[in-house]
């Protein structure tokens, strides 16, 4: 445990990513097996331990302090593991700190009232920082600004091996991943799971347009606008999967490689093929069209989907890309040759849940710049740049493929609630909640219209920490209510992708992607957006009006 809780606090307090990935890569070198493979289990998001959850620490919290002050104390910190790492009064006993093999092995055979005990008994042995680190073990959720993919890719660098190795094989490995260790180390050959319909590791584009040049004039050179080097199409606002059928067995895999089968059998059911295909998870609407993402949402993270769900949901795949036919791999193909095979593939099968991404015509880029600005339908985010010659390649490379979304809608809104944040923002107020103006029985009224969480630098975070501090005047909870009146109150400039109508929503309304473009301390808060304004962005309701 030592060893982990070393390697946990060193990733939080370093912001780089190199610098993460180096800092993986020496704890997976340096610790022995299954150790290593019980951390990377736990960093990747893959252990469950069932007889431990948030509960059984808060209960284990409470009968071991006052109730009273670990409510005021969890209500200040916001962080369940840190708030009972601190306050965590260690009874005297053994001081033997426990191996994290021995940890997660014997939680994971033990029942709901012996993983309590035994949680006891290993916070009374650990200081503070293991035992937040064993809190963060069992429960999840460790925000610590490192991804599963993050992960990979230092266990790529350890072994000297191209990380989609590693992501061509992850589906079919099992914690602690002692074949795949053995296999990085050098004594052992390249692990080979029979997993049927395997995943492969998805090609990643990088923005055409940085957000700090988004305002200059000269950003791309017209002269890459050639429609022989680069193919476009839209980019609709979807979820990225891969859609593999092969030898019976069918799956539905997002683009981190999660599977997500389950919440779409009628997809399923429409994969009638043996292929691997890369697109765009869409949900159809009466009129023919798409419906919007709001309308997507309602199908995702479902452990079950009823018939009805799918009749007045029905999901489909707008193809992008075809990565295996049959039996043959099509990736080292230039993207000429796998748009025409596609094409043909898609016509051939003829399924209603697969259909075929238009392309876009390549002219100028005044006329591209339109298409972004100004797509066919509200669905469509903007637009993707793809070279005809290039094959596809795990990963994100430079040079093949390019995004180029259309610039954001702006509302200028009035900060009304704050909450802490998690992992190193923990200590501020991070989470904000804003709203803009409308007319209400008493007169002019603020009403929530979203919660954003980033877009803020770490000086501008304390900055609204400081804000939200001297001027609270309520607290529900872990929330703090702040001053939101027209004479005073914080204008928040917000940009958003897009906007949807939810019933779910005071207001009526639900952003996409909303972060924090600029804080406007110069701006009266009378003076910022009325709900009307947001209600003339709304897209046409496909699902209420075919």
């Amino acid at each position: 445990m030592q060893a982990f809780s070393d390697l946990l606090e060193r990733l939080i307090l370093t912001p780089s990513r190199n610098g993460k990935i180096a800092l993986l890569a020496g704890y997976f070198r340096s610790q022995p097996s299954p150790a290593r493979g019980w951390g990377l289990a736990v960093l990747t998001g893959e252990l469950d331990i069932p007889g431990v959850k948030a509960g059984t620490i808060r209960k284990l919290a409470e009968d071991r302090v006052d109730p009273e002050l670990f409510r005021l104390s969890y209500d200040y910190v916001g962080d369940l593991a840190e708030t009972v790492s601190l306050i965590w009064p260690g009874q005297r006993g053994a001081n033997r700190v426990p191996p994290i093999e021995d940890v997660v092995e014997t939680l994971l055979g033990a029942t709901r009232a012996q993983g309590e005990r035994l949680v006891a008994g290993w916070l009374d042995m650990l200081e503070p920082k293991g035992r937040w680190a064993l809190i963060k073990m069992v429960t999840g959720g460790l925000r610590i600004g490192v991804s599963a993919r993050l992960t990979k890719l230092a266990l790529a660098e350890m072994g000297g091996v191209e990380p989609g190795e590693i992501e061509e094989i992850w589906h079919g490995l099992e914690p602690p991943y002692e074949s795949l260790f053995d296999w990085l180390d050098g004594t052992a050959d390249k692990p080979a799971p029979d997993i049927a319909a395997p995943f492969r590791p998805v090609m990643l584009a990088h923005p055409l347009v940085t957000k700090d040049k988004r305002d200059t004039p000269d950003a791309i050179d017209p002269a890459m606008i050639d429609p022989d080097v680069f193919a476009a199409e839209w980019k609709y606002d979807g979820i990225r999967v891969q859609a593999v059928s092969e030898n019976g067995t069918r799956r539905i895999y997002t683009r981190t490689g999660d599977d997500i089968s389950h919440t779409f059998p009628d997809v399923l059911a429409g994969m009638d093929f043996e292929a691997a295909i890369d697109g765009e998870l869409l949900i159809g609407a009466p009129n023919g069209e798409v419906a919007p993402f709001n309308e997507l949402q309602q199908r995702l993270n479902r452990k079950t989907v009823t018939k009805k769900q799918m009749e007045t949901r029905p999901a489909f795949i707008r193809a992008y890309d075809i990565l295996v036919e049959g039996e043959e791999d099509l990736r080292p193909l230039p993207f000429r040759e796998r748009r025409q095979r596609l094409e043909a593939f898609v016509d051939r099968v003829g399924s209603d849940r697969v259909d075929l991404s238009p392309l876009v015509p390549v002219t100028t880029l005044e006329a591209l710049e339109d298409h972004r600005n100004a797509p066919p339908a509200p669905e469509i985010e903007g637009l993707m740049l793809k070279r005809w010659d290039s094959v596809y390649e795990a990963g994100r490379p430079t040079g093949p493929w390019w995004k180029w979304k259309r610039d954001p809608f702006l509302v200028d809104a009035v900060l009304l609630y704050a909450q802490r944040g998690h992992g190193r923002r923990s200590s501020f107020y991070s989470d904000f909640t804003f709203g803009v103006w409308r007319d209400g029985e008493e007169g002019l009224e603020l009403t929530p219209v979203g919660k954003a969480y980033f877009g803020f630098t770490d000086e501008e975070l304390k900055l609204l920490d400081k804000f939200v501090r001297e001027n609270t005047i309520d607290r529900f909870g872990p929330v703090r209510a702040v001053t939101a009146t027209e004479d005073h109150g914080l204008v928040l400039e917000v940009a958003f992708e897009g906007l949807n109508r939810s019933p779910r929503h005071k207001s009526g309304l639900a952003m996409r992607f909303p972060r924090i473009n600029r804080i406007r301390w110069d701006k009266p808060a009378a003076e910022a957006d009325r709900i009307e304004t947001l209600q003339t962005l709304l897209p046409p309701d496909p699902i209420a009006n075919p």
